[in-house]
């Protein structure tokens, strides 16, 4: 189309060929309004530029433009058009002109992976894995998936399109698909997420896997191989006093194979005599540990007691004795049923700087005075719960200040837990103390469930010291001023006794 007609020397200016091969002129002297669907659309349409008089120079721009319409959009790529300016025969030499227009790929269609948005995970799902996580698999060779790589690929938009092979390399077992299996491999990435599947080959220990694309590094992940049979077990109690019934995690167990890898099969507990069997578990039918507890490294193992008493166990890799490889260390359970006697409410620390974090333990006491099988105790104080003389807060904890008024009853911890600070018997919450310094007392009134004469209003008592800042730095001040002032004396009396002895020497 026309570029410029007001300053053009010729006298007629053709614009172009529309779409059904009627030229269109302008009619205002000025460039005409696009109309959508004109302009040059084959090899074949020719614009032209006729002069007003002979021997005339002629002088004409053009535009050189694409067009799209509805269902026949542009796809990227370089279009190359050839323009030809043909003279009045015997006016001069022909003029041959390229013109390259190039549209570029949108990013939304990119099919370069991005390093900002492609993920890559390990799981044990052969379908799908939106996070890494702890995989350990027996090593037998097995025709069997045992854990899975998913790798999404996006492009710079964050879009689905991009699509590269993935390399997969492997230190231990096979990486692959459904035609592709082998240490070191690469892949066809069949859509906007592709899962590899992961087999054992026969070979234990870690694997460290490496998994690539010609645009990505993603960080390598890692996996387990163990043997069939465990080498050794290690045993210890994770609940220190059962209650009769079913003690979930009540014995716990860290197995490894003949390599020093970490044995996650099915590991099984068991009585160890019949005399045991008649306080708690088996001593003829093992029973399953159930899945490793991959956060903790270790198995859970279950024990349902009978009776109160003392009972021995040991872990296997079995689920019979006789087919075990590997049998833990004895240990011993002590089952009570045991009755509440008493109650006692503590901090878990005597002095406290302000607003540091506490715990609270109600922890139900035996006629001995020793905490209890875990339970569920009611009626343990009385309606109010447990009052507060001091000014504690709840913020960033799940406990509120209701909590603490309205507990009567509450279900014992069975387990001690560093994280959590747990305490075995007892049931706890956290508080925040005072900002400021001072004493902070809990009282509350013993239940139904406690004796008569441990009833008594407010008798149940708690109370911890919270430091003043301040007073503590005059506390220092006012000592170090006493230690000076000590000195000070010192220093006077050494000074006088020198003197004595120099009246003494001159003499």
């Amino acid at each position: 189309m026309a570029k410029d007609t007001a300053t053009s020397t010729g006298a007629t200016l053709q614009q172009g060929i529309n779409n059904a091969g009627t030229a269109y002129t302008s009619s205002s002297g000025n460039s005409p309004a696009r109309t959508t669907g004109f302009g040059v659309t084959d090899s074949n349409t020719t614009v032209s530029a006729t002069a007003s008089a002979i021997n005339t120079y002629v002088n004409a721009s053009w535009y050189a433009y694409q067009e799209s319409t509805t269902g026949k959009e542009r796809v990227a790529g370089a279009y190359v058009y050839t323009v030809i300016v043909t003279p009045n025969p015997g006016a001069g030499t022909a003029q041959v002109v390229d013109i390259t227009i190039t549209i570029a790929a949108l990013a939304a269609d990119a099919v370069t992976a991005s390093p900002a948005y492609s993920t890559a995970y390990i799981g044990t799902s052969t379908s799908s894995n939106t996070a890494d996580a702890a995989v350990s698999a027996l090593a037998t060779t097995s025709a069997d998936a045992v854990a899975g790589l998913t790798v999404n690929l996006r492009n710079i938009s964050n879009g689905s399109g991009a699509s590269e092979s993935v390399t997969i390399t492997t230190t231990a077992g096979l990486v692959g698909d459904s035609s592709v299996r082998g240490r070191s491999v690469v892949l066809k990435y069949t859509g906007s997420s592709t899962t590899y599947s992961i087999f054992p080959d026969g070979t234990t220990g870690n694997a460290t896997i490496s998994i690539s694309t010609p645009s990505v590094t993603f960080s390598s992940k890692t996996m387990s191989f163990y043997a069939a049979s465990a080498k050794t077990i290690t045993a210890t109690v994770g609940t220190p006093l059962l209650g009769v019934g079913a003690n979930a995690g009540a014995v716990r167990g860290v197995a490894l194979d003949a390599s020093g890898n970490v044995w996650t099969g099915t590991a099984y507990i068991v009585a160890s005599s019949a005399a045991d069997a008649l306080i708690a578990g088996s001593a003829t039918t093992p029973v399953s540990c159930g899945a490793y507890d991959a956060a903790n490294s270790r198995h859970n193992c279950p024990v349902t007691a009978i009776a109160a008493g003392t009972a021995k166990f040991k872990i296997i890799d079995a689920a019979t004795v006789a087919l075990a490889t590997a049998t833990s260390n004895e240990v011993s359970v002590t089952v009570s049923t045991a009755t509440m006697a008493s109650v006692k409410i503590e901090f878990d620390k005597a002095t406290y700087a302000p607003n540091e974090r506490a715990m609270i333990y109600i922890t139900p006491l035996d006629s001995t005075g020793k905490a209890m099988q875990s339970a569920a105790y009611t009626s343990v104080l009385a309606a109010g719960g447990i009052t507060v003389n001091g000014q504690l807060s709840y913020v960033g904890s799940t406990t509120t200040a209701d909590s603490l008024t309205a507990v009567t009853g509450f279900t014992t911890a069975a387990q001690n837990s560093s994280t959590s600070r747990a305490r075995a018997g007892a049931i706890q919450y956290t508080v925040f103390m005072p900002v400021s310094g001072g004493t902070v007392t809990l009282s509350a009134t013993g239940g139904t469930a406690l004796p008569v004469a441990l009833r008594t209003v407010g008798g149940l008592t708690a109370t911890a010291t919270v430091t003043d800042s301040g007073a503590a730095a005059l506390a220092a001040v006012t000592a170090l001023a006493t230690t000076v002032a000590s000195l000070k004396t010192l220093i006077t009396t050494l000074t006088n006794l020198v003197l004595k002895i120099q009246k003494k020497v001159k003499a």
